[in-house]
Formats: C-alpha cells, sequence, structure tokens
C-alpha cells in the first residue's frame, strides 16, 4: 500500500471535512480515514439537506451530519469530496476561498486546466500550497495508469486500446438496489435503461455525439493530462456488468521501443500500489472478487500481442470505490500534510 504518511504527521491538528459522507464514496472514505489511522482531530461530515442532523460512525464515536454552508464557515483544513461534480462546482470553490484545499472526487475539476489531476505514487510531486482545489482521477482511469506509467516510462507507449469492465457500484447505491432486485425477481426502480442481473451494458455514462461515452473519453483525456503526454493515443469501450467487487479491463499496448515479457512482469511489480497475479499454470491472475476491499491494483494475463509489432496485452483490476475513489483521495491529502502543502 503507498503511503507517504510519516509518524510526524500525526502532531499535526487536523480538520476533515467529508463532503457527501452518507453516500457510497463517502462512507468508504470514512472506513479508509480510520484504516490508514489519518490523523484526524476534529472530523465534519456534510451532506445534503435531507441528512443534515444524522449520525455518522467513525472511530466508535458517533459525529452529526452538518450542511454545507456550515461546514464552509468552519473552514476545515482538507475538504474531501464525493457529492456530484454540481455540488463540486458550487461548493469546492467556496471552501478554497475560506483557505479549505480540496480534493475533490467527481468529474468537475479533471480537465480544468488551472487544476491538478492526480495519481499520489505518479505526478502527487506537481502539488504545491497554492493547489485549493484538486481533482481526483475517474475510478477506471485510475487502475489504468497505475499499470501504464511505468510501462510508459520504461518504452514510451504510442497507443491504448482498453475495454472496461465495470461494477455497478461505480453508478451508487441504486444501480446495486437494482441488481438486487433482479436477482430476487422482484420489480424496483431502475438505474439502468435495461436489467444488468445476467446482463452486459456497453454503457457507462452518457453518450456524446462521435459515439463514445462519456466514460470512455475520460480515459482518453485523462490519461493524457497525467502522463503529460498528448502522443498516448487511447481509444476505450465501456461496459457495465452485474458485479460488485471493482472494475476490470482488458489493455492493449503498442509500444515505441521492444520489450521482455519478464522485465514489464518486474517492472510492474517494483511499482508502488501495484501487485502482479500472473501464473496460468496455478490459473492465477486478478478477478474483482479478490480484489474488493483492497487498494492496490493488480495486473496479470501479461503477454506478447503477436498480431502486432511492440505490442501487449494484460488484465488490470482494482477495487474502483477504493483506490478508484476513496482511496486515492484520501493518498493525495496524505501527501499534502506529508509535506506542509497544507
Amino acid at each position: 500500500m503507498f503511503s507517504v504518511f510519516t509518524e510526524m504527521t500525526k502532531i499535526f491538528i487536523m480538520r476533515i471535512a467529508v463532503v457527501g459522507a452518507t453516500g457510497m464514496v463517502g462512507q468508504v472514505m470514512l472506513q479508509v480515514l480510520a484504516e490508514r489511522n489519518f490523523p484526524v482531530t476534529e472530523l465534519y461530515p456534510v451532506a445534503s439537506e435531507r441528512s443534515i442532523g444524522k449520525k455518522i460512525e467513525f472511530q466508535g464515536k458517533d459525529y452529526e451530519v452538518i450542511g454545507l454552508q456550515e461546514a464552509v464557515d468552519i473552514k476545515p483544513d482538507i475538504a474531501l469530496f464525493s457529492a456530484g461534480g454540481e455540488t463540486s462546482l458550487e461548493w469546492a470553490p467556496k471552501f478554497a476561498e475560506n483557505g479549505t484545499t480540496v480534493v475533490d472526487n467527481s468529474s468537475a475539476w479533471r480537465m480544468d486546466e488551472t487544476k491538478k489531476l492526480v495519481i499520489p505514487e505518479i505526478n502527487a510531486s506537481e502539488l504545491t500550497k497554492e493547489d485549493k482545489i484538486i481533482a481526483n482521477p475517474n475510478c477506471s482511469t485510475i487502475q489504468l495508469l497505475m499499470a501504464l506509467k511505468p510501462l510508459h516510462d520504461a518504452f514510451k507507449i504510442k497507443r491504448v486500446i482498453v475495454s472496461t469492465y465495470q461494477s455497478i457500484t461505480g453508478t451508487g447505491v441504486k444501480a446495486v438496489e437494482q441488481l438486487e432486485n433482479e436477482y430476487r425477481d422482484e420489480k424496483g426502480e431502475m438505474a439502468y435503461p435495461y436489467p444488468i442481473h445476467k446482463n452486459a451494458l456497453p454503457h457507462c455514462d452518457v453518450f456524446e455525439e462521435n459515439g463514445y461515452t462519456k466514460e470512455e473519453m475520460k480515459l482518453t483525456k485523462e490519461t493524457k493530462k497525467i502522463l503529460g503526454d498528448d502522443s498516448v493515443l487511447v481509444s476505450a469501450t465501456a461496459i457495465r456488468i452485474p458485479v460488485v467487487g471493482g472494475h476490470s479491463e482488458s489493455v492493449n499496448i503498442e509500444f515505441e521501443n521492444d520489450f521482455d515479457e519478464a522485465e514489464v512482469r518486474k517492472i510492474l511489480s517494483e511499482f508502488p500500489g501495484v501487485s502482479v497475479q500472473d501464473n496460468p499454470v496455478t490459473n492465477t491472475y486478478p478477478m474483482p472478487i479478490y480484489a474488493e476491499g483492497k487498494d492496490d491494483v493488480f495486473v496479470g494475463r501479461i503477454r506478447r500481442d503477436y498480431s502486432q509489432p511492440k505490442s501487449l496485452n494484460m488484465w488490470v483490476v482494482a477495487d474502483n470505490l477504493r483506490k478508484g475513489a476513496a482511496t486515492n483521495t484520501i493518498q493525495i491529502a496524505e501527501y499534502l500534510i506529508a509535506n506542509k502543502l497544507v
């Protein structure tokens, strides 16, 4: 598990707001904060008006949910946002103007040229005290880039073709409820336009004019921004499947320079936060059922593409609620604290 935490950070007084604390990712954020012994001296769970006054449990203590304006007025040191793009666009600047550093898990600020898009293992060193709103990448982008970055540094990536097989948890509670209702053969609210039980929907997020979905274009645009290399070409197809544990990705990479498969495995296994599970003899390969609840990105099925020179296939799996959302957000906050940027 990658962490820049040191013992020194524990002496800091850290006032932390979790915006969207009652949501699926917000709940995981609270869990990860506790697991990683994040130095929370004061916690402010924040949610929409309908949740104000509710109780949130954190490390054996109950906290009352407060509203956004009250949280802004408190001026916490860091606000961890997972409350949707519209909320972030409206409220993140208000927190920032009051001196709070915002780490935002929505898509609101990711492609803003004035905002950093950060995966700590890759580009946290770009952060400064002046960065008051920091964007967390899309979940599918995070796990993809965790596998691509060390290989890009070694062999220079020309083109990536990725197909994602994404957990319903990426859509939220309503999608989980839809799957559970369908599993029990019960009627209920539909998060998707079609049944998801025993099905696969080639439709994640809304369709854009070019025929790709917004989710697919996030993979294309965010990859270029995080790598700082517009020459890397990315073509994506995003598929929703009836899985809870995490997102999976089939990745085909064309490199500028040739590679050795053993060297690829070594490079990936040495990169912080990546775990290689790749042994066909023992049927060892990543699966979301085993990635659930873990923070690493798991890579397997590593093999040369014999149809195209200097090309590689691999399979990448991660828990989208943890490294794909909550954990990455908290790792950014850890980096800010450890480097005295807040």
